[in-house]
């Protein structure tokens, strides 16, 4: 089944997305703005939110005035959207492979670092360009490369360096955050499956995690943990290290945020492609 590796990671990794989903929500608020910003539905529009997760950008559609759906590969994922955002519609679904046109036309599609897992992105976006009525637009955001995106290394690194064997390094394209850290396959990726006008941006937000006061360590920490890596480290080094050596790695791992901190708490500048194109009319 298409897609099944990236069913199997979401479906685990939601439980501690849904748990702390104000944290990721609001570090990774900036890009859902832009996409929104970018897109500008209203109302008497039909949004479709590819990847939805629980539903904060498919919430902002709908606080526009548009009528959303959202779809997701995650159950876990769904099932919390459908309690944040009562307002919208969900759909478990795989945006690779299922028939999202049975629910369009839409006038926009709309992600949030949602269309980087596919298995088969040709086919994907080709899937999702069938929901679209002609003349319709998509607009999502995904990652630049690693080189660029600290998040996805402060502190992480600390964690990453006593493992063994370590986590895979994904090969450059292979489905997971960075594979469209090359703006020339997006455009070609996309031109492939029949989009028009296709535009890849960069777009830079800093992602502040120092809140109500606080230097944002323990923050940025909770979502270190709740992260691929972050559940693979402790389900590896918790039990090898022991419970006093763990609590030692997690110091090691506050002093790392703690020594990089801008203006007395943890900012990382989020470096993405905002990613524009057209549904044929």
């Amino acid at each position: 089944m298409a897609n099944e590796q990236m069913r199997e990671n979401w479906t685990v990794g939601a439980e501690g997305w849904v748990a702390h989903r104000d944290l990721f929500d609001r570090e990774l608020a900036p890009f859902g703005e832009a996409v929104l910003e970018r897109a500008q539905p209203g109302p008497g529009q039909r949004v479709l939110d590819v990847g939805c997760g629980t539903g904060r950008v498919t919430a902002g559609a709908v606080a526009r005035g548009a009528t959303a759906v959202g779809v997701d590969i995650s159950p876990v994922m769904i099932e919390a959207a459908e309690r944040f955002v009562p307002d919208a519609s969900f759909l478990v679904a795989d945006a690779q492979t299922d028939d999202l046109a049975a629910h369009g036309p839409f006038d926009h599609v709309v992600s949030r670092f949602g269309v980087m897992f596919f298995e088969d992105p040709t086919e994907a976006f080709a899937n999702i360009r069938r929901a679209v009525a002609p003349g319709g637009a998509l607009t999502f955001a995904c990652w630049r490369g690693l080189e660029e995106n600290a998040m996805f290394t402060l502190g992480t690194n600390v964690l990453v360096e006593p493992m063994d064997p370590p986590p895979a390094t994904a090969a450059p394209g292979a489905p997971g955050p960075m594979a469209f850290a090359d703006p020339d396959r997006v455009r070609a990726l996309l031109g492939e499956a029949g989009w028009d006008d296709p535009s890849v941006q960069p777009f830079d937000a800093v992602c502040d995690y120092g809140r109500d006061g606080t230097d944002g360590v323990e923050h940025r920490l909770t979502l270190i943990l709740n992260t691929t890596i972050g559940r693979q480290a402790q389900a590896q080094l918790e039990p090898a290290l022991g419970p006093d050596g763990w609590t030692a790695l997690l110091d090691d791992v506050r002093a790392d945020l703690r020594a990089r901190m801008v203006d007395g708490r943890v900012q990382l500048n989020g470096a993405t492609w905002l990613v524009t194109a057209r549904n044929p009319g």
